[in-house]
């Protein structure tokens, strides 16, 4: 892991390429339709990198994709080596069965939610955290590739009450929840608070399966996550599944408790 390049890295490495051109802030930021200010805001870390930034930067200094490739590269390694081969289950996927009674689904977070978080739990640096959100946004792209996977999440109506971040984080968090909800694809369904006590709330987890007919899970605890494929296991989780699904509001009913809910964060 040592000699995989880092955002600091990638800060330092636009800079100079910037300054071997002879350029100024103010000048590349005219050639890549930036500010000056927020040119100097990449260049120090007070604003996260992204793909368009670089891709501009690499037109105009010829760099030949050069720092649109390291941003993946950096993506690519962004997360805990215990959670890889989830990812790659993620991206094989061909159905997603996710209980969350926490959180919203890590598929389905905005940035903000998901840097919020970040920020809250063990200790991280900025380049880390921008790391881990760049990481997590990227997973996102299942949902809108083609034939994506169906997703069915299951969310726990105090995930939707809780704060993260401040109230336009959670406002703009669950406006997006609406929107990707009504995609034929993803369906969103919601616990009502009001609901009993549930096996759901010992802690989430999801069942994928695969192309090939192949179900794997995964379970998060205070440490790691880790991927399970006993059929003992499975068999258990998907016994939790059909009760915790069965709490679950239908999808129109839950859409519109996340609708009402999102009012209160205005």
């Amino acid at each position: 892991m040592s000699d995989v390049p880092t955002l600091g890295f990638l800060r330092d490495q636009l800079r100079r390429a910037r300054q071997a051109r002879g350029l100024s802030q103010e000048e590349l930021g005219r050639l890549i339709n930036y500010s000056s200010s927020a040119v100097s805001a990449v260049e120090v870390g007070h604003k996260p990198l992204g793909p368009d930034y670089l891709a501009r930067v690499d037109t105009v200094l010829e760099t030949g994709g050069l720092f649109v490739s390291l941003l993946e590269l950096i993506r690519l390694h962004a997360a805990p080596d215990w959670f890889r081969p989830w990812e790659e289950v993620e991206r094989e996927a061909s159905a997603l069965r996710w209980c969350d009674p926490t959180v919203i689904p890590g598929l389905l977070q905005t940035e903000a939610y998901a840097r919020a978080m970040l920020r809250a739990g063990p200790l991280l640096t900025d380049d880390e955290i921008d790391e881990r959100v760049l990481a997590r946004m990227a997973r996102q792209a299942v949902l809108t590739r083609d034939r994506p996977p169906q997703l069915v999440a299951v969310v726990d109506e105090q995930a939707l009450r809780r704060l993260v971040g401040d109230r336009a984080t959670m406002r703009e968090q669950l406006d997006h929840l609406r929107t990707i909800g009504a995609e034929p694809h993803v369906q969103v369904r919601i616990i009502p608070a009001e609901a009993p006590w549930h096996i759901g709330l010992n802690g989430p987890f999801v069942l994928a399966r695969l192309a090939d007919g192949t179900e794997v899970a995964h379970l998060d605890d205070q440490l790691r996550g880790h991927t399970v494929d006993s059929p003992n296991d499975l068999a258990s989780l998907g016994r939790r599944w059909e009760t915790v699904a069965g709490e679950a509001l239908p999808r129109r009913q839950s859409a519109r408790l996340i609708e009402e809910v999102a009012k209160t964060w205005t």
